[in-house]
């Protein structure tokens, strides 16, 4: 157990430290967790061996769910909703002909039997949410036109599309369906999806916003525990568990709940981790020695998505739309395959595994050929192609998004000898932007107008921009001792740091400004700002 535990750490922290340089040298990071999992496998230097297909498709099938719910929880609907039509669009018809287009490919050049080509067009169809998400944001790429939106929602919506596409075609390929139980196989994928991820979403908000829990903690195991419903309901009906839980997210991540923001730090590095395992344990599964016999067939395949079946599928499905060339340029460039595919090759291996050498060889190499080429050069295309928004900031299309100038609030309690009491509000001197916001009176809320008076026992709120470069304040506590060289003494008089002020005091229940005159005691706490260097 110990043994596994330390290998667990270590896979971890060198995943963390990957990501690091990924971001450094402008490498997508999740494919430096492939490359990591390929370094432990039993090609690499560690050599482990790991060929367990079944688990991997369960780990697999966890780590997209989360993906996916986090997926549609992170994408900010307001921001979205103007290219929502054509993302969808481009999502469901793209994803089909897509698959479509890939798999006479696969039958013609490379001499697959139709089906099996078909297949591998569907598990290829869909482009990778986390691989987009992970490079728009950690470049902040924002996109003229909505593209950075259109991008994130057609990347995180079909999935569940081929998915869906991928069983419906195996029913086809093992005999076991005949054209009635097809067609209600596309029907319950699609409605169970949809009604089940609606009403879990709707449910939830409901119970969030009426039953208040006791501590933050509590709302993340609640959404941790909605996510595994709105994905596991669906599918023991028959249903698209990653369709419902994508719908699931969005409409939890665009509703108004309680404690979002602990949800979204959790989340996010939750899933982060979940990103770590999936890819780390498709690159420990994967042996590198075998996969230099399927390189050439996906390099043809990778050439054929990329340069003419994304670009074909795009134009045919935006042009109605009157998106720009060079914006439909880019979407098609961005058509990215990454672990959706390679967890859907898993199902198929479940079903058939004679196509373990040829079928999950050839998507893995052209996953990996996809994200290191046109995951590195998208950036640059984007560039080149007169599409990055200076003025704008691609994290507001994310739900977590958090404008750096936030309003602050102070509030300053009104005495009889404060200078404020029985003034009205327009002969108060306030500092330079700022507005007296609003004065609690005896519980209830005033809102101040020029000839408001301010009373003894208001509480007068001040609101103000926030300081965003929060990474330069170094607050320090000093609790003074009975015997500290302090105590007895004004504040004016105490020798601190050169170029620190205490901002703060704190005496029992009582919060103190100090102004250099006040004399502090013992068993004062003084708050300290240190000058960064310190």
């Amino acid at each position: 157990m110990a043994q596994l535990l330390l290998i667990g750490s270590v896979v971890i922290l060198a995943c963390i430290l990957c990501s690091k340089l990924s971001n450094r040298f402008g490498i997508p990071v999740l494919l430096g967790f492939i490359a990591m999992g390929m370094l432990f496998g039993s090609d690499g230097i560690f050599g482990i061996e790991f060929n367990d297909f079944a688990l991997t498709e369960q780990i697999s099938g966890v780590a997209l769910l989360f993906i996916m719910f986090y997926g549609g929880f992170g994408t900010n609907w307001n921001e979205a909703k103007p290219v929502a039509v054509p993302s969808i669009v481009l999502s469901g018809m793209g994803t089909l002909l897509t698959a479509g287009l890939c798999g006479v490919f696969c039958w013609l050049v490379l001499k697959m039997d139709l089906l099996t080509g078909l297949l591998l067009g569907s598990v290829l169809a869909s482009t990778d949410a986390a691989s987009v998400f992970s490079i728009l944001r950690s470049r902040r790429l924002n996109l003229k036109y909505g593209t950075a939106s259109m991008l994130e929602i057609e990347s995180g919506s079909n999935d569940p599309f081929a998915y869906m596409l991928t069983v419906v075609l195996l029913s086809i390929r093992s005999g076991e369906g005949n054209l009635g139980e097809i067609v209600w196989l596309v029907v319950s994928q699609l409605a169970f999806g949809i009604l089940l991820g609606v009403a879990v979403a709707l449910g939830a908000v409901f119970i969030m916003r009426h039953y208040r829990f006791k501590t933050s903690n509590n709302y993340m195991l609640f959404i941790f525990a909605v996510a595994l419903l709105a994905y596991a309901l669906p599918q023991v009906l028959g249903g698209n568990g990653y369709l419902s839980v994508y719908l699931t997210g969005i409409i939890l991540g665009n509703s108004s709940i309680p404690d979002k923001k602990p949800l979204v730090n959790f989340f996010d590095g939750f899933t982060s981790l979940m990103q770590m395992i999936l890819f780390f344990v498709l690159g420990l599964l994967v042996t590198p020695s075998q996969m230099l016999h399927w390189i050439l067939p996906a390099v043809l395949v990778v050439v054929f998505l990329t340069l003419i079946a994304r670009p074909a599928v795009v134009a045919l499905l935006l042009t109605p739309f009157r998106c720009k060339l060079r914006q439909q340029s880019l979407v098609a460039w961005c058509g990215l395959r990454g672990a959706a595919s390679i967890a859907f090759s898993l199902t198929v291996l479940a079903s058939d595994p004679s196509l373990l050498d040829s079928f999950f060889n050839t998507v893995f190499c052209v996953v990996l050929l996809s994200i290191s080429i046109q995951g590195s050069l998208v950036p640059l295309l984007a560039k080149k192609l007169d599409m990055i928004d200076a003025e704008g900031d691609v994290l507001k299309t994310f739900t977590d998004y958090t404008d750096e100038t936030e309003v602050q609030f102070i509030q300053i309690n009104v005495t009889l000898r404060h200078p404020w009491a029985n003034k009205m509000v327009k002969d108060v001197q306030v500092l330079p932007d700022t507005l007296l916001a609003m004065i609690l009176r005896d519980g209830e809320t005033v809102i101040p107008k020029g000839d408001t008076v301010i009373l003894p026992g208001d509480v007068v709120v001040i609101s103000a921009v926030g300081f965003s470069e929060g990474g330069k304040v170094h607050l320090n506590e000093l609790r003074l001792r009975p015997n500290h060289p302090f105590c007895g003494k004004q504040l004016k008089d105490c020798e601190f740091e050169p170029n620190s002020l205490v901002v703060l005091i704190r005496r029992g229940e009582q919060t103190i400004i100090p102004k250099g005159k006040e004399v502090v005691y013992s068993g004062d706490v003084l708050v300290i700002n240190y000058p960064e260097e310190i």
